[in-house]
């Protein structure tokens, strides 16, 4: 049976969110809470105890009348878990985030850590202020981590401290869209478009819902729109380049991407993009020049490899290290060791990358905004 302690915690957690619940459940594994906007809140303390049974349950709770299920967790499920979760819509908050969770919401106690002091900017704001900044600023960030049933509850809790916040119900669009909720996004997003025509982020919204129906020509002739009508913003264009490289047109994304580059020279992900537009458009020798240069500006191998797998292109080989000292034979002279290098290439940067910033120059997935599927993935369906 779960612990009174991490039971009290869940509640407070739900309650902090401003979730209205139709039911709670404590269970064995913890506290199970379905709210009344359709989704299910599985709260388990200990993942060591859950088996699979037990994931697929929650899942299949209550039929057709759940919409997404939410799992949360201070320590870690088995990955097959959690990726039974995500096969079937569903998040999942573990660990390290469950915990940053509760010191978001000045739960801090209840992990047994000392109350974090409100931050200097928070302080000169009224409190009514205050609050609305602090969901705000939390909506954001778990939108940014991928977590966009938590960032569509803090979204609509704005709305609730303050109706008509135009940015808030902005991004209830984009968190319903990356929930694929694409008819409740789209109104939103006209909800806003109607007091507001010129929102920038409210059509790059709606251009996203066409990318989503499968109606990639529309969504292309929206971004193109928004650029004529300003030029200087890159996230448009980032949308823009994003959407060319999921239908394949290849020449007009190496357009895009050296108008983004001609700003950001050294951002490696771009580098790597524009090496396979050069690839792609016949310039095979400049384009491998220009993989090597996205290396040395710090692209990881690890990163790499995922750009590769979201393009549809085969993984990099892996970096070669030098053998280590006990690797020697004993009758061979050591000699000293060299730095490692990737095989088949030069020796490039070990420094580690700079941090990228998602909004200003490129998607952080590479290359769709959130909420949209591929072209490709929405044919083979």
């Amino acid at each position: 049976m779960a612990s009174a302690t991490f039971v009290t915690l869940a509640s407070a957690l739900v309650e902090s969110m401003g979730q209205k619940l139709d039911a709670a459940r404590p269970t064995d594994e913890g506290l199970t809470l379905r709210t009344s906007d359709g989704f299910l809140y599985a709260f388990l303390e200990d993942p060591n105890t859950i088996s699979l049974d037990t994931i697929r349950h929650l899942i299949g709770v209550e039929g057709n009348v759940l919409v997404r299920l939410v799992v949360l967790t201070p320590g870690h499920l088995p990955l097959a878990f959690s990726e039974e979760i995500s096969k079937h819509g569903g998040t999942v908050v573990e660990g390290s985030r469950f915990a940053e969770l509760a010191r978001q919401l000045g739960l801090e106690t209840y992990l047994g850590e000392e109350p974090r002091p409100p931050p200097k900017e928070a302080r000169r704001l009224l409190p009514s202020a205050q609050q609305l900044d602090g969901v705000v600023h939390r909506a954001r960030t778990w939108l940014d981590w991928g977590v966009p049933a938590l960032a569509l509850r803090f979204y609509r809790q704005a709305v609730e401290l303050k109706p008509g916040f135009l940015p808030a119900k902005v991004g209830m669009g984009r968190s319903l869209l990356a929930l694929g909720l694409l008819d409740d996004a789209d109104r939103l997003f006209d909800e806003v478009l109607s007091a507001r025509p010129e929102d920038v982020e409210a059509r790059l919204g709606k251009a996203a819902v066409l990318g989503a129906r499968a109606q990639p020509k529309e969504e292309i002739a929206t971004y193109r729109k928004l650029l004529a009508e300003d030029d200087r913003r890159a996230d448009v264009r980032a949308h823009l380049l994003a959407a060319l490289i999921d239908v394949g047109d290849w020449a007009g994304a190496r357009k895009e991407i050296e108008a983004l580059l001609a700003s950001t020279p050294e951002e490696p992900q771009l580098r790597f993009l524009h090496s396979e537009a050069l690839v792609r458009t016949g310039d095979k020798a400049k384009g491998f020049e220009e993989r090597a240069e996205a290396r040395r500006l710090g692209l990881t191998y690890e990163r790499e490899v995922a750009l590769c797998k979201h393009l549809g292109m085969p993984p990099p080989e892996p970096p070669v290290s030098a053998p280590t000292a006990e690797e020697v034979p004993s009758e061979a002279p050591v000699k000293a060791p060299t730095a490692p290098v990737r095989k088949g290439r030069s020796a490039r940067s070990t420094a580690p990358s700079k941090p990228s910033r998602p909004r200003a120059h490129l998607p952080t997935k590479v290359p769709r905004p959130e909420g949209t599927k591929s072209t490709a993935s929405r044919k083979r369906k």
